[in-house]
């Protein structure tokens, strides 16, 4: 592995929990357009893409209990990443995926990093996806994260994604799509804070083919400062099917939010459901931790800390 320095150290401690000195599994470190360090296991194979930026990341069936770290690094102004990764699960397989990217610029330079994953679950496989995006360091920076995922789960399979991007990120478009097969389900968790002048904006397409097949889709955030967000879900039941979306959103300072739940039931056994709410945090708990020797931004802090977890 290459000499991995202070910054790109720190990004993955935040984003993916990664320290090299101790992690003896399968994982990819990716800084700054390169890869700076590689290891496969026996049961989990990682290999350079061929034809474009990327891995192909090919999990043995029947594979249990095990990690795969992908975290990707942008510390260095001016700089546009790009990568693809295709993951195949194979049949029966259980494993976890860590892939957080995070930016940090020391000038006002902008930098950006587009990540664009592909899922390939065989019949009966498992995966916890767990994403971080953050960005540090000079905040007048603008510091870019457009993630787009795909999915694709055969019978019986599970996909869990718990996603978030808690600060940092000036802009970031987030598009994720799935297609179900029978008894297939899908779990997504996101978390979002937005300050100052960030945009952010999610877009969730799910089709339900397979039959018993279901998704929930979570979505909490928070937009302070002159922000703005953008939620918008459509899941698509083709046949006999469960989906539900939920949406909840806090308002701080002139932050704005946008949701736009979508169903479309294709089929009389379809069963869908979505909820949206949009409020600013109620008087009476800033009240409530003040009597607790809170100040009200503390009060604040600790309500949307708690209301992100």
């Amino acid at each position: 592995m290459s000499a991995i320095d202070k910054d790109t150290g720190e990004l993955l401690k935040t984003v993916a929990d990664f320290d090299p000195e101790k992690f003896l599994g399968a994982f990819n470190i990716r800084s700054n357009c390169m890869s700076i360090g590689r290891r496969s296991t026996e049961n989990i194979k990682i290999e350079t893409k061929e034809g474009e930026p990327g891995l192909d990341i090919r999990v043995a069936p029947g594979t249990k209990d095990e990690k795969v770290y992908i975290p990707a690094c942008v510390t260095k102004a001016g700089v546009d990443d790009l990568v693809y990764n295709d993951f195949f699960i194979g049949e029966g397989a259980d494993v976890t995926v860590i892939a957080g990217c995070g930016i940090h610029t020391e000038t006002g330079e902008p930098a950006r990093h587009s990540g664009i994953h592909r899922f390939f679950l065989e019949k009966g496989a498992r995966v916890l996806y767990i994403e971080k995006h953050v960005g540090t360091g000079d905040q007048t920076a603008k510091k870019v994260i457009d993630p787009q995922t795909e999915c694709f789960l055969a019978e019986d399979a599970y996909l869990e994604m718990d996603t978030s991007q808690l600060g940092g990120v000036s802009r970031s478009v987030r598009h994720t799509s799935a297609k179900l097969s029978d008894r297939a389900v899908l779990v997504i968790r996101e978390r979002l804070l937005t300050d100052g002048d960030d945009t952010a904006e999610t877009y969730f397409t799910v089709t339900l083919d397979g039959e018993d097949s279901g998704v929930n889709l979570m979505s909490r955030s928070v937009a302070r400062g002159n922000s703005y967000q953008a939620y918008q879900s459509d899941i698509i039941g083709n046949g006999r099917c469960t989906g539900h979306s939920e949406c909840d959103a806090i308002l701080s300072e002139n932050g704005r939010v946008d949701a736009s739940p979508k169903l479309s039931a294709n089929s009389n056994e379809a069963a869908l459901i979505h909820e949206a709410a949009i409020g600013k945090i109620a008087g009476e708990q800033i009240m409530k931790l003040r009597t607790l020797g809170l100040t009200e931004e503390e009060a604040e802090a600790a309500i949307i800390e708690g209301f992100l977890k």
